[in-house]
């Protein structure tokens, strides 16, 4: 399962509108290339759908890890499953962005870094489609998003859901404690069951970034 082409990716990247002046569009230009002249992408995902081992509590058992995240019991309906998954676009291209800073060419490696980030941005939901297709085939359906680091979400529960997502297959793993390595990795985990309802909070909720946020308003998932 786990690599993704990355031409599809780029060319989604490509063809977002931009409001960026026109020396700030060349050098995302000229990120862009660099991204398909050294294939520095290497998009990746991972993600299991794993039965909860007891009835859903506010501490949830599952592939013998257990998480505190009260805020996945649902309302109404049957919490049944934790869906963990991960992503990420490989290490190649922040260690280009280090090299670039090294180099002092600052305004291209900013570029790249934000690039970078857009399309780990469009392979997260990727894998969030990816694990909705997988829940309804199974008869489930997703409802909140969290993670680590998250209110509602310790951060050490990093390590638990890596290994839940089986993240070692496709080269994440975790430095400094809990920080994902390559950086340009994104964990997350759903509640997984039957008939749950869309809940009524975000994981955006408590940033203040929130209104002005682009990327906010599409982290939202329907369940």
């Amino acid at each position: 399962m786990p690599s993704l082409p990355a031409g599809p990716l780029l060319r989604e990247v490509a063809g977002q509108a931009s409001a960026k002046r026109s020396s700030q569009q060349r050098f995302r230009d000229e990120a862009l290339a660099l991204i398909e002249r050294e294939s520095l992408a290497e998009p990746a995902l991972s993600f299991s759908i794993v039965d909860l081992e007891e009835p859903a509590a506010e501490t949830l058992r599952a592939g013998d890890e257990r998480f505190y995240a009260p805020k996945l019991l649902p309302q109404s309906g049957r919490l049944t499953a934790l869906a963990c998954g991960v992503a990420t676009v490989g290490p190649r291209v922040e260690a280009r962005v280090g090299a670039l800073f090294r180099e002092r060419s600052m305004s291209l490696g900013l570029a790249l870094d934000e690039v970078a980030n857009e399309l780990l941005f469009a392979v997260s939901r990727r894998l969030q489609d990816r694990m909705l297709l997988a829940a309804r085939k199974s008869g489930l359906n997703l409802a909140g998003e969290l993670r680590p680091g998250d209110p509602g979400l310790a951060l050490n529960a990093q390590a638990g859901l890596l290994r839940l997502a089986d993240a070692e297959s496709i080269g994440v793993g975790l430095f400094g404690g809990h920080m994902l390595n390559p950086i340009k990795s994104v964990s997350v985990m759903f509640g997984a069951g039957v008939d749950l309802p869309a809940v009524r909070w975000s994981r955006c909720d408590e940033c203040s970034s929130r209104a002005t946020c682009k990327i906010a308003p599409r982290e939202l998932v329907d369940a």
